[in-house]
Order: structure tokens, then sequence, then C-alpha cells
């Protein structure tokens, strides 16, 4: 069974963005791996982490992609929060740039999916 954080909250501190998630959570082991995949069903950007060789799959969750917008124009740092670590994700704006012109007008993604990616981060 794979491990997964849901990352629904967002809040800024200067220049980091610090993604919260709705249960508490332990990061203190987790590794992060510079690399972002698509979960169109669950309408997600998930970020991939490691810990123990085995991948942790961090989702980004709609409610806080206006913010993850702010953060690639401001060129700041992306941080997952848990109750004993705040992990750094590496490589998290040219991931996430990348997916974002893939998916822009891909209906591979599903619509609801390319809607909302393209209404938050290519027409605002």
């Amino acid at each position: 069974m794979r491990k997964t954080i849901h990352f629904t909250k967002a809040i800024w501190n200067e220049k980091e963005l610090a993604l919260l998630s709705e249960h508490p959570v332990s990061l203190s082991a987790v590794k992060a791996s510079g690399q972002m995949i698509v979960d169109s069903d669950q309408k997600a950007f998930v970020y991939l982490a490691e810990e123990n060789d085995e991948f942790i799959y961090l989702y980004i969750h709609e409610s806080v992609w206006g913010e993850l917008q702010k953060a690639i124009e401001k060129e700041a740092s992306l941080l997952a929060v848990g109750e004993d670590a705040r992990l750094q994700l590496s490589h998290w704006s040219e991931e996430l740039s990348y997916l974002i012109s893939n998916i822009e007008g891909n209906s591979n993604y599903g619509e609801e999916m390319v809607e909302s990616v393209e209404k938050i981060f290519l027409h605002q």
C-alpha cells in the first residue's frame, strides 16, 4: 500500500510557502526527490518523496493552487510542514511548470483537471 499525505492548506512565511496537512504527519525521515506527477482523478499535483527507500506521495490539492501560482511568480521556496520536521521541496517550480505546460489543452488529463489548471495557472 502506498503512503500518501494530503496537503490542503498553505500559509506564507516571508519568501516561503508552507503546505499543511489536515492531519498530523511525520516528515523527519522523509527526503525530497525533486519530481512531481499528476493525479487527475484526485485533481492534485503529487510531489514524490522518499522514506526508507519507499515513495511517499505528497498530494497538493486544488485548494492551494492559487498560492502555488503566487509562489512561482515570487520564486518562493515550497515546504511541506509536519509535526516534527519541515521538508524543502526541491525543483518543485520547474516540475510544476513542466506539468502545467503538458496539461494545457490536453484532454488526456480529463476535462475537470485541464479546466482547473488553465483557470488557476494560465488565465488569471
